[in-house]
């Protein structure tokens, strides 16, 4: 696929960002920083039958409604998909889509399974792992990046934080990768669908066998997590085992396999991340500002507010996307955000969104590309792109499917 197309902010008319071709094919930076400046909330028309909604791409207005959970709510959906559709089936019990006592009950639950201390041995196996494909990599010289090596990463490191069985987890990376998007323009909602319901049967299966006989994985966690002594419900293990596997896996994969492109992008900050002149824990930040793999979240408004200052009117009801793709190249919080800068500091990025709903998965994230990064920098001395990259055809995740290179060995 050649360089995505990059709009002008004239193009602000025609846009639609809920078409997954937008995001794949163009690039939006120009589109974004026009909106940030005159229309910070920007009422996007009505698509395809589906209602209208707010756009918010300033780093402050994001941050500020990712915090409000009294005056905007994930109950009616989280993401474009399902808040166009008119609601989440999963609401209420999914943590991701739920707010108040019940979200942090549920999330208190999940917690255990994700402090640094109970990932120990997850973090440890990540950091083998990627030396032992990055050096397989390297031996057979060119390799595919996302397919070959960022691929196994995030999905071995999900995979035994919630105990997949090693000879499950090929499936189960096939489905997440239907169920969020393809490397193709024609995404089928039918295999999507599919793809979901499989996920959520698959984890059905597990879960009661975990009831049976349960382990310190994830799984086993909220089989047998209780809130004010009653157990979850299936539905509510099930549904927040779809969320880890899908947010565990598919935004890590992009982080991994973008950060790789920006850096054979800018033979500059390779340099650096080789000569030791930058951080790992920096560095991995910046990636994650860079490649923002989740472009969106949403909320639903539960009473009229004011929007930006500027005598508008969020009504109650309306649909209100953030998008931190815009807000992570924010000029009044980043300098020089067109820059891609591995030792950057501070970097106030909205990668794991903000607030109540702050991504719990934000320190496994981290580990993992933080062992990419260094893997990189002990294991291959050049990276060179051989082909052209395939890009995600979606209107959540951004990022790179297929990315042919050549590593070379240090």
């Amino acid at each position: 696929m050649p360089s995505r197309i990059m709009l002008s902010p004239g193009d602000t008319a025609t846009l639609d960002l809920t078409d997954p071709r937008t995001h794949a094919e163009y690039d939006l930076r120009e589109v974004w920083r026009h909106l940030r400046k005159t229309q910070p909330f920007y009422w996007h028309p009505s698509t395809g039958g589906a209602p209208g909604f707010w756009v918010v791409s300033r780093h402050a207005d994001v941050s500020e409604i990712y915090r409000d959970d009294k005056r905007f709510t994930s109950e009616k959906g989280n993401v474009l998909t399902t808040l166009l559709m008119g609601g989440d089936s999963a609401a209420g019990m999914m943590a991701a889509v739920t707010d108040g006592p019940r979200h942090a009950d549920i999330r208190k639950i999940l917690l255990k399974a994700f402090s640094p201390r109970a990932l120990e041995g997850v973090v440890e196996n990540i950091r083998r792992s990627t030396r032992a494909l990055l050096a397989e990599a390297v031996a057979r010289e060119e390799c595919d990046f996302a397919r070959d090596v960022a691929a196994d990463i995030p999905l071995t490191a999900i995979c035994d934080l919630m105990g997949v069985p090693e000879a499950d987890r090929a499936k189960v990376l096939e489905l997440t990768a239907t169920a969020l998007g393809n490397d193709g323009a024609a995404q089928s909602p039918v295999a999507a669908w599919q793809a979901r319901n499989d996920i959520l049967a698959y984890f059905g299966t597990l879960a009661e066998e975990r009831r049976r006989n349960p382990g310190t994985d994830a799984v086993s966690v909220l089989a047998t997590g209780t809130i004010e002594g009653e157990p979850l419900t299936m539905d509510e293990i099930v549904v927040n085992c779809y969320s880890l596997i899908i947010g565990g896996d598919e935004t890590s994969r992009m982080s991994m396999t973008g950060g790789v492109l920006a850096l054979v992008e800018h033979p500059e900050q390779w340099r650096a991340l080789k000569n030791g002149e930058v951080e790992i824990a920096t560095a991995v930040d910046e990636i994650l500002r860079w490649t923002t793999p989740a472009l969106h979240f949403g909320r639903t408004a539960l009473e009229d507010v004011p929007a930006g200052g500027q005598g508008q009117v969020i009504r109650a009801g309306d649909v209100v996307t953030l998008w931190n793709d815009s807000a992570n190249m924010d000029e009044e919080v980043f300098e020089a955000p067109e820059r891609f800068l591995l030792g950057r500091t501070p970097n106030k990025h909205l990668s794991f969104g903000y607030g109540p709903h702050f991504c719990l998965g934000a320190y496994l994230g981290r580990a993992e590309i933080a062992a990419m990064l260094t893997g990189l920098r002990e294991v291959v001395a050049s990276v060179e792109q051989r082909g052209d990259i395939r890009r995600n055809y979606s209107n959540l995740l951004s990022g790179v499917t297929s990315m042919p290179v050549a590593l070379r060995p240090e």
